[in-house]
């Protein structure tokens, strides 16, 4: 039967899910399905969802929105519907020393700073980490490209814009790599039902005591280059064998 958020039936998402916070990128990434395999099969709230093929591979990509509560409510709903391998495709902010604007980060588990992950946990620790296989293929998806790639822990958090002056300098010597809003969620949600889960960054900005996100972010034109690159690195690593 159709979800509450995603209005499609079981069947029209294929077990390969790849995961945008941005509508409009979720329109980009179907356009790269084969010719005329792409159909929608969400719209509703904004939360484009579009299957097809991907060298004759089926694959679907589904808007998450932005934070934890957004993308578990489509998860949730995505697994209820068939999925078994998600891969969320976004951007983060990167705070390890070295960590450039541009630069593929591959999360191998994520801090649960979020309230989302958090609920569902009771508060009880808990190390949300992807599936190593699924992590291990976009890793030699972007070494077959010619792409550089970070691997580690990322954290999850709820707030874009904090202000405390130690925020970044606290994770950094955690051995974080990069901020950003949705991984915890994604791989408890996958873990606690038996699904695969993986997530490719692509770091939009900097933060460190000497530069700010705003100061830092790259242009519009150069991030879309940068997603584009990690867009092919998922589409090649889900669809591999």
């Amino acid at each position: 039967m159709p979800q509450i958020h995603l209005r499609a039936e079981e069947g029209d998402y294929a077990p390969l899910v790849l995961l945008p916070g941005d509508p409009n990128r979720a329109r980009r990434i179907s356009e790269r399905f084969d010719d005329g395999s792409a159909r929608q099969v969400n719209d509703h709230r904004g939360l484009f969802g579009f299957t097809g093929t991907y060298n004759g591979v089926p694959v679907s990509v589904q808007t998450s929105g932005m934070g934890t509560p957004s993308l578990s409510i489509v998860v949730e709903e995505l697994l209820r519907l068939g999925a078994r391998r998600l891969i969320r495709v976004g951007t983060c902010g990167g705070i390890a020393d070295g960590l450039q604007t541009g630069d593929l980060v591959i999360a191998t588990a994520a801090c649960p700073v979020d309230g989302a992950t958090s609920t569902y946990l009771h508060g009880e620790a808990y190390a949300p980490a992807a599936d190593f296989n699924l992590t291990r293929a976009l890793v030699d998806a972007a070494t077959a490209a010619g792409i550089e790639v970070q691997t580690g822990l990322v954290a999850s958090v709820d707030v874009f814009y904090n202000t405390d002056e130690d925020y970044a300098k606290r994770w950094r010597e955690r051995g974080v790599l990069a901020f950003e809003m949705e991984a915890s969620a994604l791989f408890f949600l996958a873990a606690r039902a038996g699904a695969q889960a993986a997530c490719a960054l692509t770091v939009s900005d900097v933060l460190s005591e000497e530069v700010s996100t705003e100061e830092s972010y790259l242009p519009l034109e150069e991030l879309d280059r940068a997603i584009d690159r990690m867009i092919e690195v998922a589409l090649e690593a889900g669809t591999a064998g």
